[in-house]
C-alpha cells in the first residue's frame, strides 16, 4: 500500500499559496485493509476513509466509466491494481492531476507542472467531457488564478455546453461552485468564461439576457446591461469580500432584460421586475436566505439609494422602512456596498465619489437616535406610537437634510 497527496494540496504548494485541506490517494489497498487501519468510512458513492487522528480524507485510487448522464452518473473501479497514474487520469485539469509521495517528490504524468507555470487551465483527457460539472470548475478556477483556457479545453467547454447535460445537473452543485467564485479574486471571469462556451445561457439565462440590452442614455450607453453588470461585480470585489454583496451586485439588474422597450430610454420601473427574477434565480439554486434577501431589497431599491438626496425626509423614513434598516442595521450597510458598487461600475467612473451612501447611513443614524422618552411619558401606545416616532424620525433627518 502506498499513499500520495493529490489535488489542491500539492498545486497551491507549488504555487507558493496557502495550502488549506490536504487530500490523499491510497493505492494497493482495499477497504478492509483501511478498516483494519482504523480509518473511518465515509463515502457513499467510492471508498473514501477519514484518518483515525487526523481525520483528513483518504481515498482509494480509482477509475471511472460515464454510465448515466449529469455528474453522478459513473461507475467506479477502486481495485488494488487500480495505478497512481490512472487515478491520476480521470481528474479534471492537468494542475490538479499532480501528486506528492512522502519523501516530496512530485509525480507529474500529464505535464500539471508546467501548466500552472505558465497559467494555463487544461484537461487531463478526452473524458473530461463526461462531467459537466467540470464547465463550472474550470470557470470558477479561472476566477481564482486568471489562467488562459487552452484552446483544445475550451472546444471541450463548448461541447458540454451545447448537450443537455448541464441541465442535469444538480441545483445545489451549481451553486456550490458559484458562492465558491463569488470569493475568488476575480469572480466575473467566472461568468466569462461561463458566456464564452455558452454555458452562462444554460445555467443562468438571467444574467446571460442582460448582453446585448442597451443601458439607459442617461447612464453610459456605450456598454450594454450585461457588461456593466461586470463592471459592478468587479467594483463589488474592490469594495468588499463578502460574497452576500457580490452576489446581489451581479443580480441587481435582472429586470433590464425584460423591461418593455417602450419604457427606454431611462429603464425605470425595472426594480419589481428584477426582484421577481431574483426570486426565481434564488428559488431555482436554492440560494440560502442572507443572499436572497440582500438581493431582492438591492434589485429594488438600489435606484432610491442613488437618487436619495432629492427625497423628501418622509419619503426617506418610508424607504428605510422599507429597507427594515431599523431593525437590521447591518443589512442596511450591505445594501449600501451594492448600490456603490452599481455607481461605480461605469466606464470612467470606477473611481467616483458616492456620498448618497454616507447621507442615507446619517439618516439612518439620526432616525435611530430619536428620543422616545417624551413619548413614553405621555402614556403613547400601539399606532399613536408608531405615528410620533415616525415624526421624530422625519423631523431629525429633516436637521441633516438641508431644508
Amino acid at each position: 500500500m502506498k499513499i500520495y497527496k493529490v489535488g489542491g494540496a500539492v498545486r497551491d504548494r507549488l504555487l507558493g499559496q496557502p495550502v488549506q485541506d490536504h487530500d490523499w490517494v491510497v493505492i494497493g489497498a482495499t477497504p478492509e485493509a483501511m478498516l483494519t487501519l482504523g480509518y473511518k468510512p465515509v463515502g457513499r458513492d467510492f471508498p473514501v476513509f477519514l484518518h483515525p487522528e487526523t481525520h483528513e480524507e483518504y481515498a482509494l485510487a480509482r477509475t471511472e466509466r460515464k454510465t448515466a448522464p449529469g455528474y453522478k452518473g459513473f461507475s467506479f473501479n477502486t481495485s488494488p491494481a487500480v495505478t497512481l497514474e490512472e487515478d491520476l487520469k480521470r481528474r479534471d485539469l492537468t494542475i490538479n492531476a499532480i501528486a506528492e509521495d512522502a519523501d516530496g517528490n512530485i509525480i507529474d504524468p500529464y505535464h500539471g507542472r508546467a501548466d500552472l507555470e505558465a497559467g494555463i487551465l487544461r484537461h487531463v483527457s478526452p473524458a473530461f467531457v463526461e462531467d459537466p460539472l467540470r464547465v463550472i470548475r474550470v470557470a470558477r478556477f479561472a476566477a481564482r488564478y486568471n489562467f488562459s483556457i487552452a484552446p483544445e479545453t475550451q472546444t471541450l467547454l463548448k461541447e458540454i455546453s451545447q448537450t443537455l447535460e448541464l441541465e442535469a445537473l444538480a441545483a445545489e452543485r451549481i451553486w456550490q461552485e458559484t458562492e465558491r467564485a463569488l470569493t475568488e479574486r476575480q469572480p466575473a471571469r467566472f461568468f466569462s468564461v461561463l458566456r464564452e462556451c455558452g454555458a452562462l445561457a444554460r445555467v443562468f439565462p438571467e444574467i446571460d439576457n442582460l448582453f446585448g440590452v442597451p443601458q439607459p442614455v442617461d447612464y453610459h450607453p456605450e456598454i450594454d446591461s450585461g457588461i456593466h453588470t461586470m463592471l459592478v461585480l468587479e467594483q463589488a470585489c474592490k469594495l468588499t469580500a463578502d460574497p452576500v454583496i457580490r452576489f446581489a451586485a451581479l443580480v441587481h439588474d435582472l429586470g433590464k432584460a425584460v423591461t418593455p422597450r417602450e419604457e427606454w430610454p431611462s429603464h425605470k420601473g425595472h426594480e419589481e421586475r428584477g426582484a421577481s427574477l431574483v426570486l426565481q434565480l434564488c428559488d431555482r439554486f436554492r440560494i440560502p436566505n442572507q443572499y436572497r434577501e440582500l438581493a431582492v431589497i438591492v434589485a429594488r431599491y438600489h435606484l432610491d439609494c442613488h437618487r436619495i438626496n432629492e427625497m423628501q425626509p418622509s419619503t426617506i423614513v418610508r424607504k428605510l422602512e422599507a429597507l427594515d434598516a431599523f431593525r437590521r442595521p447591518d443589512r442596511f450597510e450591505q445594501f449600501l456596498l451594492a448600490c456603490e458598487a452599481d455607481a461605480r461600475g461605469r466606464t470612467g467612473l470606477e473611481d467616483r465619489d458616492y456620498p448618497q451612501a454616507r447621507f442615507f447611513a446619517a439618516c439612518l443614524t439620526a432616525a435611530i437616535a430619536i428620543d422616545i422618552s417624551e413619548l413614553t411619558a405621555q402614556g403613547l401606545t400601539g399606532k399613536g406610537m408608531g405615528e410620533a416616532i415616525r415624526l421624530l424620525r422625519i423631523n431629525a433627518i429633516q436637521s441633516i437634510h438641508g431644508g
